[in-house]
């Protein structure tokens, strides 16, 4: 499809500002759950810097806009508060260290010119393994300040920017799932099957479904090798015949446990209480919930991602909403009253706002990774409920949660189905993902004790029990 001459990358010069700065010490987030953002932030802005200066390289053939990146600039201009948004998002990041700069001095995204640049590159492109600066949310990297100002808040928020994203996600969707991505599946340094990626996912033709003598270990495409299922009898079930205990849904790391869940809450303060009615939109199902038990936990951008059932039972409804892409808890963005240093963590798997050299917060740099608990209820997620066979646990929820990106939630299960412990429930695709276990407070549950906070847990080993 032939693209207008105005819509091309060098069409407009960027309106960021060159300034001169001296390298600072590396800044760590000790949150970037799953591994989809780098802890250490300063490699995160080198690799910004680097796909800017890509972008910007004055040898390089200007390349035309797709047309959905003209869509998106046609859609940004013409309505004035979408416009005065985009503009506001990157005003109101401060113009100072280290949000203005990378550790070499050199300028980050400050204008939605170089936004749509960026993303015109993105959408052709598929993740590469880097050992040190592995990025699995490119666009949440470019929005990464941004995502911690009020306009950034609103205009992530609005219904009509987030159709915008789902426009261009299906772009790069469609090349995620085509064999043009299958070029980053590979064994040069950075690629998928490469010395270190193979060293990060160790044993990887013995774990996964893979044809090691084919090309591209024969998978089709980048999503297929993101979607890979485990060998047979690499993840047994644990107990299967055992009503009282709980499964593990996901190869996941827990994020926190949470009782007494109540129906409406202020979801965007610090601490991030879960609000029932508007984790399951508004459905009167939320109501059989309230008083009761939520269960969540993280997948790491180098396992599995796939859902199963937690229990024997039968699927009794199945229901997809959609959501936010960028929306970022405002407990963890810009412009907050000063925190004093008893409110500086929230727990032990919650990344608090940090406290700058000014006394003010710092917003948080792992955009959704930090605002787990607030994108329960805004993100597009997948609810699977399940009657259990077990008359203590009865009905419970499965939620599955897409965190930015183009994560999208595939339900591969329907309802009427019988399910046993083990069995596929569905799948997220291309980006970070979370989910909730839901139980009524009729279920008694007591959690192992033994869980570990800080890696994996097998997916299908047991992982509470039902109290008698």
């Amino acid at each position: 499809m032939a693209v207008s001459g105005r819509y091309c990358e060098g069409e407009t010069e960027s309106l960021t500002q060159h300034r001169q700065g001296s390298p600072r010490q590396p800044r760590w987030v000790h949150h970037r759950v799953g591994g989809w953002l780098p802890n250490d932030h300063s490699v995160l802005e080198k690799w910004l810097d680097k796909m800017i200066s890509h972008v910007e390289d004055p040898s390089r053939i200007p390349k035309p806009f797709h047309p959905v990146i003209g869509e998106f600039k046609d859609f940004i201009e013409r309505d004035p508060v979408i416009y005065m948004g985009f503009h506001q998002m990157f005003e109101q990041v401060p113009n100072k260290p280290p949000y203005d700069q990378d550790p070499t001095g050199t300028p980050q995204v400050r204008d939605y010119m170089l936004m749509l640049r960026l993303f015109n590159h993105i959408i052709t492109t598929a993740p590469k393994y880097e050992e040190d600066d592995l990025v699995g949310f490119p666009i949440n990297a470019i929005l990464d300040w941004p995502m911690g100002t009020p306009a950034g808040l609103a205009m992530f928020c609005d219904p009509t920017v987030n159709e915008m994203f789902k426009k261009m996600f299906y772009v790069w969707s469609g090349f995620l799932s085509s064999a043009d991505s299958c070029y980053v599946l590979s064994t040069d340094d950075d690629g998928w099957f490469g010395p270190k990626a193979s060293a990060a996912i160790p044993d990887f033709a013995d774990t996964f479904v893979c044809d090691p003598s084919k090309p591209y270990y024969g998978f089709a495409s980048w999503d297929t090798f993101f979607t890979r299922e485990f060998r047979p009898g690499k993840r047994p079930v644990l107990l299967p015949d055992d009503d009282d205990y709980i499964n593990n849904a996901c190869e996941s790391t827990i994020y926190r446990i949470r009782t007494n869940i109540q129906a409406n809450e202020y979801f965007w303060m610090k601490g991030e209480p879960y609000s029932l009615r508007l984790m399951f939109n508004n459905d009167s199902a939320a109501d059989l919930f309230v008083g009761g038990t939520i269960y969540q936990a993280f997948l790491s951008a180098l396992s599995y991602h796939r859902w199963h059932s937690p229990v024997n039972g039968k699927i009794v409804r199945t229901v997809l909403i959609p959501g936010t892409y960028y929306a970022e808890s405002p407990a963890m963005g810009f412009q907050l009253d000063i925190i004093g240093a008893s409110g500086t963590t929230i727990d032990s798997k919650t990344s608090a706002t940090e406290i700058g050299d000014d006394g003010k917060p710092v917003p948080d740099p792992a955009g959704p990774n930090n605002s787990q608990g607030f994108i329960t209820s805004t993100a597009a997620r997948a609810l699977i409920y399940i009657q259990a066979d077990n008359p203590n646990i009865g009905l419970m929820c499965f939620m599955a949660i897409g965190m930015a990106e183009v994560s999208t939630n595939q339900i591969t299960v329907q309802a009427g189905q019988v399910v046993k412990k083990g069995d596929q429930l569905g799948m997220f695709h291309f980006g970070g993902s979370t989910h909730c276990l839901i139980f009524r407070p009729e279920t008694k549950i007591t959690f192992v004790g033994d869980l570990p906070t800080d890696k994996n847990i097998d997916l299908n080993t047991p992982i509470a029990k039902i109290d008698k």
